[in-house]
C-alpha cells in the first residue's frame, strides 16, 4: 500500500493540532479532564456556540472536528463511528442531530467545520483568556464584522479621497525634488564643460 492509499484511511483535520496536549489540573484526574471534554463537545454540538476558556475551547475542537468528520466519512452504519460518537456526546438525541443535521451541512466544506475567536478581556474581571467556540453555519448572527459593505459609507469614501489627496501632494512634492536634482545635476555638467573650454582656450 503506497502513501497516498495510506492518507486515506485516516480522517485529515482542516486546522492545525498542537501535538501536546495541555496539562488541565484537575482533582479528579485525568476521567475528570475526559468528562470536561465531553461535556463541552456535547455543549457545542447542541447550542452549536459556546463561551469557555480558551485553552479548554482550543483542546475540545480537536475532538470536535474529529468526531464530525468521521461521521462524514463513514457514516451512521459505522460501529466503531457510532461508538466513538456514543462516547463523546453526552446526551444521546443529538447522536441524530450529528448525523442528520452537521453531516449533511459539511460534508462539501474543504475547510474546518469549527470556529474559535479569542474574547476581548474584561478589566477588571477575570484574568483567563476567554473564546467563543462555534460551529460554522449555525443560526446565530455573526460575531466577525462584515467589512466588505462598509466601503459605500460616507465617512469611508471621504477618508478614502482624503488618503488619495496626500499620496498624490506626496507624490507631488517627491517628483518636485526629482526634478530639482535633475536639474542641478545638469547645471553641473555644463558649468564643468564650461570650464574645461575655458582652460583649454
Amino acid at each position: 500500500m503506497n502513501q497516498a492509499d495510506v492518507s486515506k484511511l485516516v480522517s485529515q483535520l482542516k486546522f492545525r493540532v498542537n501535538p501536546r496536549l495541555r496539562k488541565f489540573r484537575n482533582s479528579g484526574g485525568p476521567e475528570e479532564r475526559l468528562n470536561w471534554l465531553r461535556k463541552t463537545v456535547t455543549a457545542l454540538i447542541k447550542h452549536e456556540r459556546i463561551e469557555l476558556n480558551y485553552p479548554r475551547a482550543d483542546e475540545a475542537r480537536m475532538y470536535a472536528e474529529r468526531l464530525i468528520s468521521d461521521a462524514i466519512r463513514y457514516g451512521d452504519c459505522h460501529k466503531t463511528t457510532m461508538d466513538v460518537a456514543d462516547y463523546w456526546i453526552v446526551e444521546k438525541q443529538l447522536i441524530h442531530k450529528l448525523f442528520k443535521v452537521l453531516v449533511p451541512r459539511y460534508e462539501h466544506y474543504n475547510v474546518a467545520y469549527t470556529r474559535l475567536i479569542k474574547v476581548p478581556r474584561v478589566y477588571p474581571g477575570d484574568t483567563l483568556p476567554k473564546a467563543v467556540l462555534e460551529l460554522k453555519g449555525n443560526p446565530y448572527p455573526s460575531l466577525l464584522p462584515d467589512t466588505s459593505t462598509n466601503r459605500g459609507i460616507i465617512h469611508n469614501v471621504l477618508l478614502d479621497e482624503a488618503k488619495k489627496a496626500y499620496r498624490q501632494q506626496k507624490y507631488a512634492e517627491i517628483a518636485a525634488k526629482i526634478d530639482a536634482a535633475e536639474e542641478k545635476f545638469s547645471d553641473l555638467k555644463i558649468s564643468g564643460k564650461d570650464e574645461k573650454n575655458v582652460s583649454s582656450l
